[in-house]
């Protein structure tokens, strides 16, 4: 399994890499699968079933916030991306694995790696992502091709700026918060986060995994990089 670490990447950048990479690992032309591990600029997105009520900032303080607003198709209400929140999109083909299954395993790997910086994750019965006690510290959103190829992914909450979250009312549940590592007393980097990420990973999906760059996912290495 290829793992591809960015850095800071539009939203719209990293989206359009998914829709183009999916294409390719369910038609073949991608031989593996793999992971994106990143960071995004401050951005809401607005799942399929989103309430866009649950936007709270206008307009104007989106704007003076620098917050982008984009509806896409994975599951689920609105959630936050930002500088300092780990966010990751696997790109894998399912084989012999239920989608809540799927999701299951994403639960599991942010859990070992918040048990490795001593934060117990926990799961909360009804609703997905990993929290410690009501607050949400890792929001998860995948979709599932026809192909039965995953995009979306995961959010791990390490130093985000806690203060964008009050602009939405995150995955539309309103009687709950959410937490970062740093709200938490845990000084660590999201390069740090990544690393436990990436040995959770292939401990729960029992996979190897390999550093790549944009330019070796031939046969879109050319599209990728454009």
């Amino acid at each position: 399994m290829s793992v591809v670490r960015p850095g800071t990447v539009p939203y719209p950048t990293a989206w359009d890499w998914q829709r183009r990479l999916a294409s390719a690992r369910a038609d073949g032309s991608l031989a593996r699968d793999l992971v994106f591990l990143l960071e995004h600029p401050p951005v809401y997105t607005l799942g399929r079933r989103a309430d866009r009520s649950n936007v709270l900032f206008d307009d104007a303080t989106l704007r003076q916030r620098g917050i982008e607003v984009v509806p896409v198709d994975r599951g689920g209400d609105v959630t936050y991306h930002g500088p300092g929140q780990l966010v990751g999109y696997p790109i894998l083909r399912l084989s012999g694995m239920r989608v809540v299954d799927y999701v299951r395993a994403l639960e599991e790997i942010l859990i070992r790696a918040l048990a490795d910086v001593g934060v117990t994750g926990e799961r909360s019965t009804g609703y997905t992502g990993v929290w410690v006690g009501d607050q949400k510290v890792a929001a998860i959103g995948v979709r599932v091709s026809s192909g039965r190829v995953t995009t979306h992914g995961f959010a791990l909450n390490v130093h985000p700026d806690l203060a964008d979250f009050t602009g939405i009312v995150p995955c539309g549940i309103s009687d709950r918060g959410v937490c970062s590592l740093a709200s938490l007393g845990v000084d660590v980097t999201v390069a740090d986060m990544a690393d436990r990420v990436e040995a959770a990973m292939a401990e729960v999906l029992g996979a190897t995994l390999e550093p790549a760059s944009l330019d070796a996912l031939s046969p879109l290495s050319s599209k990728v990089a454009s």
